[in-house]
């Protein structure tokens, strides 16, 4: 096997100088490929091979971290302290990130989760069958969009459906995002595989999601190169059970180059985005809202809106008209949410700040702090 590298694990010259001003004495780069709650896994290189270990979370990095999603995840380039003998292994720093793919947190919660860090492409895995949903392709391409990776959907499962209705789905996929790449697959009988070929590079991480079901987890399988690497699905004749699918995130580096993340079936795309991008990802219908007799229209029953009138004229498709009121509607209430919670943040921050101020050694430092530096 050739020499490994940090390269081979997506490092470049702007992480290098990133490391070099964050990263404490001692430490060496090593990046996250699997969250284990209380542990992570960290690859890194160490005389031209991986060395992989168990890391735990330095506590400057945790009190430094505004939200949860400041933390250290999936595709994060860290700074390791290596434990000695039986010592732990330590993040001491997080490096900035280039771009994360994240979505809103379940629940009523108004906190990003962070699905992976530092990726180039972005596959959704779907089929033209029963996951076939236009209204979810939309919620995955805005969040791809906050991202700014590549967007790549892979058709899987072609064997099963009628040739027309598998170039039907990519035609809905196309007119909802000309800057996407879709390709018609089939990961059991090795249909379309090669055209995943040029995404996966030396050093480019590509992060594979979609609903449980589609196949992704036998497509990792395929470019894995066997099954060795990971269960799919299938029922298992002694125990009568299904295999291991998967069930956390996990990063991989491929023997041919290239970075790939699998993530667990999403069941629901909670929206993690701004309203820039959801405009750009309705691009169409922005351009209908410019028509709108009022600047302020809210595309509901407002007179003079130009959007419903082309639902009516059949310029619009109305689905799609109901699935971005939808988006933006979350996004309006998402926004309000959060504003809310920063408020109650910089609250509870002046009281505790106030507590400590009553202290005479505390009330000294927070002079101390204040005082202009020479």
């Amino acid at each position: 096997m050739a020499a490994r590298c940090l390269e081979d694990l997506g490092w470049d010259d702007a992480m290098a100088a990133a490391f070099a001003a964050c990263a404490p004495p001692g430490c060496i780069p090593a990046r996250l490929i699997r969250d284990n709650k209380i542990t992570c896994g960290a690859l890194y290189v160490r005389d031209g091979a991986f060395g992989e270990v168990e890391v735990v979370l330095g506590g400057k990095v945790y009190h430094d971290a505004a939200t949860d999603a400041d933390l250290p995840a999936v595709g994060d380039w860290v700074a390791l302290e290596l434990g000695q003998a039986e010592g732990e292994t330590v993040i001491r720093a997080r490096l900035p990130r280039r771009n994360r793919l994240s979505r809103k947190a379940a629940g009523q919660s108004t906190e990003e989760q962070v699905m992976v860090a530092n990726v180039d492409v972005v596959v959704v895995v779907t089929e033209a069958g029963p996951d076939f949903n236009p209204r979810r392709m939309e919620r995955f391409f805005a969040i791809i969009g906050r991202c700014g990776a590549q967007a790549v959907v892979l058709l899987n499962k072609c064997d099963l459906y009628e040739r027309e209705k598998n170039e039907a789905a990519a035609a809905t996929i196309l007119g909802l995002n000309p800057q996407a790449h879709v390709h018609i697959t089939s990961a059991h009988e090795k249909k379309g595989l090669k055209a995943l070929k040029p995404y996966f590079q030396p050093g480019a991480t590509v992060a594979m999601i979609g609903s449980s079901g589609v196949g992704k987890s036998a497509l990792i399988n395929q470019l894995l190169g066997g099954d060795e690497f990971q269960w799919t699905g299938a029922v298992n004749e002694i125990t009568g059970k299904g295999r291991h699918t998967t069930t956390a995130r996990e990063l991989m580096v491929l023997r041919r180059g290239g970075i790939i993340v699998d993530n667990p079936g999403i069941r629901e795309v909670q929206m993690w985005t701004d309203e820039t991008t959801l405009r750009e990802r309705f691009e169409d219908i922005a351009g209908i809202a410019t028509s709108c007799r009022f600047h302020d229209c809210k595309h509901t029953s407002d007179a003079g809106c130009a959007i419903r009138q082309a639902v009516q004229e059949n310029r619009l498709d109305e689905a799609r008209y109901e699935g971005f009121l939808k988006l933006d509607a979350e996004l309006a209430k998402l926004a309000a949410r959060s504003k809310t919670r920063q408020m109650t943040v910089e609250r509870r921050a002046k009281r505790d700040h106030k507590v400590k101020a009553r202290n005479p050694v505390d009330r000294r430092e927070i002079e101390r702090d204040l005082k202009p530096r020479a």
